[in-house]
């Protein structure tokens, strides 16, 4: 029997019992499209959460100070442990699987202008830090240079929100604000950008100075914090360890001691998403392939139903020659049409739900569902299980049918 035939004898079967085609196609549309839904939804959730990480930073590691715990070469515990800039140089010198390290001074200060006022946390940082912490300008405005900090400039850039707050509409760069009573120009703003994550305040509200300008102005050479990003993030557990032993020998504590230092790295945290992630997508999956079986068992049913409804024909065409691999594949396909029907009319209404979820209020934190590539190829895969699955057992048992017994029927 020619393809053209097994479709057209399709069409008379669906069209003869018409609820129960629409009922076992909607089964299949539905499971397609909820399956859709559901990996997008988890892919969107995905890549949000990634999104929303990079806002503080990208493969990043802040060292923060600490106290001993544990007694060492004469040492006692308690012991505070403090860092300057000689010991940027030092984990520079000792770990060359580092790509950058950075120091940050950091303080709570009050930001004025005109009648405004407000408290920002006030960095003190070098201009490698806007690439480390994603700290991006607007037009017109500029971050700091080398220049702002060998002259030791009285120059800031504020956050976005900092700024809307400090002048409105109007545009702060080149304005002069007073940051703990001392003049300083703005000499750009901060990008507004998605961040759900920070050792202090949110970016948008903070603002940073050049970091030599923070010392003199504070009379401090004690740091806040020490950040590094890895040459390779594979080897972040690696340079961990190194970190504490170089520190170790240069502040005189037990490498072993944990608290002497804390050590936030942000390369743990992506491991830990891409397995989260693993595991969430995995369980919607599973939820849209248990929802696409339903649908499954339905054309199995209706394939039974066809098979004992052409017992006749069966024989017949038995009797005339054909193969028992011959009958096989003509219900495979048969029950692969059904399902091919269901699951364009269910990729259709997937794709367009996803869409008319673009602008949901609250993407910020869940994202949006994003019809991928990967989507549609597990949603192909899924499908073509539930129809071999489906297809198998009536499939099997017209071809298993005996000869004399369709006859007589």
């Amino acid at each position: 029997m020619s393809f053209t035939n097994l479709i057209k004898e399709l069409f008379q079967s669906l069209n003869q019992q018409r609820l129960r085609s629409f009922l076992t196609i909607f089964g299949i549309m539905w499971g397609t499209a909820t399956l859709i839904l559901l990996l997008a939804f988890g892919i969107g959730f995905r890549d949000q959460t990634v999104l929303n990480m990079r806002g503080m930073g990208d493969q990043l590691a802040i060292m923060f100070p600490g106290q001993t715990t544990k007694p060492y070469e004469g040492y006692g515990i308690g012991r505070p442990i403090r860092y300057r800039e000689e010991d940027v140089q030092v984990l520079k010198d000792n770990i060359p699987e580092l790509n950058v390290v950075t120091p940050e001074y950091m303080r709570s200060m009050v930001i004025e202008y005109g009648e405004n006022r407000r408290n920002s946390s006030v960095g003190g940082v070098y201009p490698i830090y806007q690439d480390l912490r994603n700290t991006f300008e607007r037009p017109g405005g500029r971050w700091l240079n080398e220049s702002d900090v060998k002259e030791r400039r009285r120059v800031i850039f504020i956050g976005n929100r900092l700024a809307q707050n400090l002048f409105g509409d109007e545009d702060p760069v080149e304005k002069t604000v007073m940051v703990n009573n001392m003049p300083f120009t703005v000499i750009g703003v901060m990008q507004e950008k998605i961040q759900n994550s920070s050792y202090t305040q949110q970016d948008q509200d903070r603002s940073f100075i050049p970091a030599p300008t923070f010392s003199a102005m504070t009379g401090t050479e004690i740091l806040s914090n020490i950040l590094y990003t890895p040459k390779d993030p594979g080897q972040s557990e690696m340079i961990q360890d190194k970190v504490y032993e170089v520190m170790a020998k240069k502040h005189r504590f037990d490498p072993s001691d944990q608290d002497a230092l804390g050590i936030w790295d942000t390369n743990e945290f992506w491991s830990f998403i891409n397995i989260m992630f693993l595991g969430i997508n995995g369980f919607l999956g599973l939820i849209g392939f248990f929802t696409l079986a339903v649908g499954g068992i339905g054309v199995a049913n209706i394939m039974f139903v066809v098979v004992q409804e052409r017992m006749k024909e069966i024989g017949i065409r038995r009797a005339a020659g054909a193969r028992r691999h011959h009958i096989m594949i003509q219900f495979f396909l048969e029950t692969f049409a059904i399902i091919g029907i269901g699951a364009s009319l269910g990729y259709i209404i997937g794709w367009l739900l996803v869409q008319s979820m673009q602008n949901i209020p609250i993407k910020e934190f869940v994202g949006v569902p994003y019809f991928s590539s990967e989507v549609g190829i597990v949603a192909f895969v899924v499908l073509s299980i539930v129809g071999f699955a489906a297809g198998l057992l009536p499939a099997w048992r017209a071809a298993r049918l005996d000869v004399v017994e369709c006859l007589r029927n």
